[in-house]
């Protein structure tokens, strides 16, 4: 993502095994895709590193302006699913009344 203008993302390291199973997926799109994703971004460095008896992985290394927003964003977070109420009102006794509107005539 760029923020005005600047791409925070400043370098992509590729971790591979050259024999693991696991790391089948990564090294056919290093094969078919990678070479592209080089061409299309030229502002970031992308690095394969061989590293034997591990399974892949990704590594990005970002601007410490977007790990400064990050970091908030995890500190503010709640750390569980969000969960979206059906109703406004939330109760384990619901009124035998019914509920209470503004409608209401007596």
């Amino acid at each position: 993502m760029a923020l005005r203008g600047v791409w925070q993302l400043q370098k992509l390291v590729v971790n591979y095994c050259d024999w693991g199973g696991s790391s089948r997926g990564i090294r056919a799109f290093m094969e078919a895709h990678l070479p592209a994703f080089k061409e299309k971004n030229p502002h970031l460095e992308v690095v394969t590193e061989l590293v034997r008896g591990q399974h892949p992985n990704l590594k990005g290394i970002y601007t410490p302006e977007d790990i400064l927003l990050q970091a908030t964003r995890l500190r503010n977070s709640l750390g569980r699913k969000v969960v979206k109420l059906r109703t406004r009102h939330v109760t384990k006794r619901p009124s035998v009344q019914g509920t209470w509107t503004t409608e209401l005539k007596m």
